[in-house]
Parts: structure tokens; sequence; C-alpha cells
């Protein structure tokens, strides 16, 4: 980690924001140094999202004062803010599906010949973004929706990287990344701190942030709880001062029996990216998805809940030797599977609609009486969730839209939670969510699988499924590669066959 220059780049005082029924900002103060990684941190809702959208223009503060490079800043926009050198990767995309690669990166950009795009320099310049960020194996003529969510996230951190600025603010750029992706990230930062650049980083992986940031401020319920050292602190601390409490560790342990088989998945086949995966998961069990992006995670677990169409391959549940007829994600959670996707925006919620709503919809005959909704029965069952998994919000009346990323993903939880399938697949459900949600998640899938459950999580965070899962079942290039046993792995076997069908 190279040292921070000591120039004052922005200064951040007194700032107030508040929204309706929430004090999201309290009296923030922080300051960001020219050739720098600040790091914020704080459980969802903490206000470090708040903090960024203010400095990029997008929210307007109710009080407080800013001054970038000793000049006074309060800008009444993104482009105001973009124009003076201050720009922002957030954690949710922002990127137009039916256009090209190249066209999202350079969006605002585009050569132009003759009154018409240049589409020769535009994917020539666009190469060598994408070449930063390792995807130099994507044509970028390739329409970004045809991309998996951790190579779009790839093409959003490419395009912020791709434009010169004094400050560039990252909000959750790793969420979906793997390992080597996160390396390529990372040696581009330290290009930009070189330069003077100076960057705000928010991230819920606390290795991560103390390995590559220069300062922490610490966020807590809209307040700054303190500024330190990266240096000077430890992951235990920086929990500790996030919460306001000690989580222990061992609680991730998976304990229970494995019971009788739940679901079957025989020969399962779709175009390139599902060659041929078998497997079997089991109630009481939680079946951890590995595999580097591309493997076809998430690719096989959308051909599972019939949201995808398959080439070949059979799905059993429940012992049954006849397969199960699995057309459409309909007739998945009719036979008691759910599927919370990895991207809650656009296929898990309906962000314009209220809490209550979101939750409800997935189990309407629970609520209703002879075909009439019961709002007062809803609105009991819906407020039962928000304080069980400690939805941060103003009422179940609040709309979707208005929350935070993590409280986001604690209502599709709930939503599936509510409609109690026996076979719960989970799609990277703790991108995005502060350690402390996390921990409450691990309980939450511990409870569920020693109430019979059948747990698939995927994710791509290999200590994260090494610490809850039973088994670990590792997918490469379409193929399962490997299945591990809790107490018969290791780091470095499930990295290998990870790779082995690349190689």
């Amino acid at each position: 980690m190279m040292s921070a220059a000591t120039d004052v780049l922005l200064t951040v005082a007194g700032i107030d924001k508040a929204f309706p029924g929430v004090q999201a900002l309290s009296q923030v103060r922080i300051d960001l140094r020219a050739g720098e990684v600040h790091a914020l941190v704080g459980e969802n809702g903490a206000g470090k999202s708040t903090l960024t959208r203010i400095l990029a223009g997008i929210e307007t503060p109710d009080a407080g004062r800013m001054s970038l490079a000793g000049q006074p800043y309060r800008p009444v926009g993104r482009r105001p803010a973009e124009a003076a050198g201050v720009r922002m990767v957030m954690q949710e995309l922002n990127l137009i599906a039916n256009l090209s690669v190249a066209e999202n990166i350079f969006i605002e950009r585009l050569p132009s010949r003759l009154g018409f795009i240049d589409y020769k320099a535009l994917n020539r310049s666009a190469r060598e973004a994408m070449r930063q960020v390792g995807l130099s194996q994507i044509d970028p003529s390739t329409p970004v929706g045809a991309l998996g969510v951790g190579q779009q996230q790839m093409v959003e951190i490419a395009s912020g990287l791709s434009r010169r600025c004094r400050v560039l603010m990252l909000d959750e750029p790793t969420a979906s990344l793997t390992d080597s992706e996160v390396e390529l990230l990372f040696a581009q930062i330290a290009r930009l701190k070189a330069e003077g650049v100076g960057i705000i980083y928010i991230s819920h992986r606390i290795e991560e942030v103390l390995r590559i940031a220069d300062r922490v401020t610490i966020l807590r319920d809209g307040k700054l709880v303190t500024t330190r050292d990266a240096r000077a602190l430890h992951c235990d601390d920086v929990i500790r001062l996030m919460v306001g409490r000690d989580l222990d560790p061992d609680v991730l342990a998976p304990g229970g029996q494995r019971g009788a088989p739940a679901l079957r998945v025989a020969g399962l086949r779709a175009g390139e990216r599902v060659q041929d995966v078998s497997f079997e998961a089991y109630r009481g069990e939680i079946l951890g998805v590995a595999g580097l992006m591309g493997s076809g995670r998430t690719e096989t677990m959308r051909l599972i809940f019939g949201a995808d169409r398959r080439n070949a391959g059979d799905i059993y549940l429940h012992g049954s030797d006849k397969p199960a007829l699995i057309r459409r994600p309909r007739d998945a959670v009719r036979l008691g599977i759910a599927l919370l996707t990895e991207d809650r925006k656009e296929q898990g919620l309906f962000l314009p609609l209220v809490i209550r709503a979101n939750v409800s919809i997935a189990h309407l005959k629970g609520v209703s009486t002879l075909g009439w909704l019961n709002g007062a029965r809803e609105r009991m069952v819906v407020k039962r969730f928000i304080e069980s998994l400690d939805i941060r919000c103003s009422s179940c009346e609040q709309a979707v839209g208005q929350l935070s990323g993590g409280n986001q993903q604690k209502v599709v939880i709930a939503k599936w939670l509510y409609r109690d399938c026996d076979v719960l697949i989970f799609d990277e459900p703790t991108r995005g969510i502060d350690v402390g949600a996390k921990f409450e998640i691990y309980r939450m899938l511990a409870a569920l699988a020693q109430q019979g459950k059948a747990i698939l999580f995927v994710s791509s965070d290999l200590k994260e499924l090494m610490a809850i899962s039973h088994r670990i079942m590792v997918l490469s290039a379409g193929r399962v590669a490997g299945t591990f046993a809790r107490n018969g792995w290791s780091e470095a076997q499930i990295m290998s066959a990870a790779f082995s069908e690349y190689v």
C-alpha cells in the first residue's frame, strides 16, 4: 500500500441529509487527500452511499459545506460534479442493455467522423479500457445485456477508470468480482493513486478495505464514528466500530444432520455455458457453489429454476425417479423451489412498489381471504420480516427503490422466506451487504438448514463458502470440476478445481 499524499483535495464538514422517516446523515465530516484511497465502511443504512451521492451531485445536502481543491463545491447535478472532476462508479449498475460494451464505456464521448460514430476508433479505445480490467476476451461490440452481472460490473468500472478525474468514488466495486478480477482493479487503483487522484472506496469486505485503503472512516446510523489510519486497524476493530458489538465467527460453522435428497440434477446442458452438470442437494445441508466468473454458476441455477431453457438434462425432486416438469419459474415455485437472483434490481424486486407488496407478492394466498387482499394480515406478516431481518426503513409502506442496496437484498430474502420453499437457491445473497447483516444471513441459512431445507449457496467469496457450507461444488467452464466435503477441502484445492477446465 502506497503512502498517501498530504494535500487535501476534498473537504466535507457538517453534512446533514434526511429522507422521509430517516435521518441518513448527521453532522458528517471527512476529508480526502490527493493520491489517497479513503475507505468508507459501515452497516447498510449507515449513510455511505448517501454521502457519496451528495459528492456526486445526485443528492443535495440539507446542511453543511464542501470544498474541492480549496474552492467551494456544491454540485447541483451529476454533470456539474463530473465537470469538476468528481466521478462515481455506483453499486447498482447503470448500463444500457441493448448498447454495446464499447458504447456503454464511452457513452458520453463517442468518437465521430463526418457526423457519424467512428466505430473503428470506438472499439479500439474500448479494447484498451477493457484490457485494463481483464475483459480482453470479450468483443467490444457485444451487447452489454448479453454479459453476466460480474462482467457488467467490470464494464461499469472500465467506464469509470477511462475518464480523467480528480476524485473517483467506487461503491462496492468488487461485490461480483473474482479474486483475479479484484487484483486487476487494485492495479488500476494504484495507477490512479500515483497520478494524484483521490479515491473514496466503499466495501463491506473488511480485509479488502484494510489492504487497499490508506485511511478508513467508519459511519454508524448516519454519524461519524472515527477516521483512522488503515495500518492501525484490524478486521475485528473495524467490525466492532461498525456494529457496536462483537461478532462471534464460531456461529458460522454449520451443524445438523443431512437428510434425504431434495434435489437431483442430471446431465444439465444449455449452450456453451452449461456443458454437463449433475449433482445432488440434500435436506438439512448448505451446498456451496464456487467457480470463476463465466463458469456457469448463475446459468445452472437459472436452468433449475426454469428462468432459461435447457437443451438437455433432468431435474428430480424429493427422491422421485420421475423428472419434475419445470418449464418456467412459475412451475419451480409451485414445486417448492425459490431463486434469490444475483441481480436484485432487474430480476428480484419491483423498485417502485412498497416493501409490503414486494414481500407478499410471492405468496398472495397467505394474505388473502376469498380472493381479497387482507391488508392488516399483510402488514403484520411483513413487519415480522422487517424486524427479524433488521430491514432499515421508515415503514413497510416505503418504496423499495428508496432503500440501500443491502436492505433491498433483505427484502428479496424476506419474499422467499415467506413463500416457505423446500429448495432455496441463493445466488450471491450477501452482495452489497455489510458484515453485521452477513452474520444475520448466515445464522438464518443455518436455521433454515436445521429446519430441513436444502440450500444452494452461490458465492464469489470463497472464504464465505468455506465458512458456512457443508459441501462445496466447484464449476469450471460449465462442468462440475469437483465436490468437496467439509474438513476435506482447502482453498488451494477449490481454486485448482475452478481453473481445471481452463488449463
